[in-house]
């Protein structure tokens, strides 16, 4: 029963990941946190290796059959500083983790703090047409703001998540779906790095390598079937679905607050 549910949860959020664009990480990690199915942090490198196999095939998949529109010019050094931000983030959740007896106390660290960039972004995306973007275009500005997305999203082990999006569309004036398939290209990096630094520091945690393959599965699964319906869809449809699943977000990360509080 477990199998299944680590399989239909990577899955159906790889889905939604890969048509808006946040990866599936920031859905797999508060709903294995919500049923308590594994550790923190094996919850986290679950989830992150999830999000890698997804980006991986839907990232590789659009530039393969040249039906990508991702900026590469922007996009590249965004994703290079999301890689550094990436070994920096890890370290800094093996950190705040060490300071606490208890581990699930940084499990409610995580859900706030996902609460909390949740509930912006949901602001954001709602008025989003009433907000001026910008056009950043300086190289290094870019890879100080992919430093930042980098240090959040493995912090919080949700891949890169909601906060890509808003990103791309205040400083780079990115329409949804273009975000979206821009926003997976900087997660690739940010993971990639994440996950070597956790395999050269030794501090994979413990896992069962059936669970990694269902959700890597999954996540390959779910890029498939999420990229063949991005095609068939507009960019207000993504932003309703993106809506529907920041407010779902939100309350699972206040529940998974309260529950590791509890603990």
């Amino acid at each position: 029963m477990e199998s299944i549910l680590y399989l239909c949860v990577s899955f159906f959020a790889s889905i939604a990941g890969a048509i808006c664009g946040i990866g599936g990480g920031v859905i797999i990690k508060p709903v294995l946190d919500m049923l308590g199915l594994a550790a923190v942090a094996t919850i986290s490198f679950l989830s992150g290796c999830t999000v890698l196999s997804m980006s991986c095939y839907t990232v590789g998949r659009s530039i393969l059959a040249k039906d990508t529109s991702v900026d590469f010019r922007t996009a590249t050094p965004l994703a290079l500083g999301a890689a550094i931000g990436g070994v920096v983030g890890k370290q800094m959740f093996e950190g705040i983790a060490g300071l606490f007896p208890n581990p699930d106390t940084v499990g409610a660290v995580q859900s706030i703090c996902l609460a909390i960039i949740t509930i912006g972004t949901f602001v954001y995306t709602l008025f989003k047409a009433r907000i001026h973007g910008l056009h950043i275009q300086n190289p290094v500005f870019c890879v100080v703001i992919g430093l930042l997305l980098g240090i959040m999203s493995s912090f919080l082990g949700i891949g890169g998540g909601p906060i890509n999006l808003v990103v791309l569309f205040f400083f780079f004036s990115m329409d949804t779906k273009t975000a979206a398939q821009n926003s997976l290209y900087i997660i690739l990096f940010s993971q990639i790095a994440s996950l070597l630094t956790t395999l050269i520091t030794g501090s994979v945690p413990e896992f069962t390598v059936p669970v990694l393959l269902l959700m890597v599965a999954g996540g390959i699964g779910g890029g498939i079937a999420g990229r063949a319906i991005n095609k068939h869809i507009d960019s207000r449809a993504v932003d309703k679905l993106f809506l529907v699943l920041m407010g779902v977000i939100i309350l699972i990360s206040f529940y998974n607050t309260w529950r590791y509080l509890s603990l």
